[in-house]
């Protein structure tokens, strides 16, 4: 059990990162994360949306009928979505001004949308669960990353508290569009890059221990004759 659960957090949160990997999200990725604060929120409301949503859908997949189901998993992302919005705008509404129509657009986020039909659909709901989870920590580690080299070129600052002095000049560029694109696009390419070396490596490292074994099975079979 404890195999299958690491196993859904390292694909969700490293090799299968929503990002990084599959390349969606990408819009509330560029619009959020000039701030820390903003990327922090947003992260969170995905993650209660993804977990609950391919929980609600891997319960109730075995009576909703096939030809509707995307139907249904849009309805059941909106009701959570509605929900995130409706406590940003009665408990931090400064914060549901800031992140704006992106609260919203959650609803079709291909993050969740992509985990409700390839995962929830197909599994039991406990996994469906930390697998929603585990994509959703996957968005925010890579929102928190890339705001933090935003926010802290582009005001000085990590959570809004200023960490340098008054000799810090903002690199303004950080904080526009371009920047944005800029910095998730050098996460991207470092972070691929190192999953494929690493791919590279467990796969020699199999190979080579399925060819130790194979060699030993020969040495017994050619012993025994």
């Amino acid at each position: 059990m404890f195999k299958n659960i690491s196993e859904i957090f390292y694909r969700g949160i490293i090799k299968d990162n929503p990002i990084y990997r599959q390349i969606l999200g990408i819009c509330s990725a560029l619009a959020v994360t000039n701030l820390m604060l903003n990327s922090l929120i947003m992260g969170l409301g995905l993650i209660f949306v993804a977990s609950l949503s391919s929980l609600t859908v891997s319960i109730i997949r075995s009576y909703t009928p096939r030809h509707i189901r995307m139907m249904v998993q849009t309805l059941i992302i909106s009701a959570y979505v509605i929900i995130v919005d409706i406590v940003l705008r009665a408990y931090y509404p400064s914060m549901s001004e800031a992140l704006g129509p992106y609260v919203g657009l959650i609803i079709t986020n291909c993050i969740i949308m992509g985990r409700c039909e390839s995962f929830a659909q197909n599994n039991k709901p406990f996994d469906s669960f930390l697998d929603g989870i585990a994509c959703g920590v996957g968005y925010l580690s890579v929102l928190l990353t890339v705001a933090f080299f935003r926010e802290f070129l582009g005001f000085g600052t990590i959570f809004g508290i200023p960490v340098v002095g008054d000799w810090w000049i903002n690199w303004i560029f950080v904080i526009m569009p371009p920047g944005a694109f800029f910095m998730l696009g050098i996460l991207i390419w470092v972070a691929n890059s190192y999953i494929t070396e690493t791919d590279i490596e467990s796969t020699n490292k199999k190979t080579n221990a399925q060819g130790q074994k194979e060699s030993k099975s020969n040495a017994i079979t050619g012993g025994a004759n």
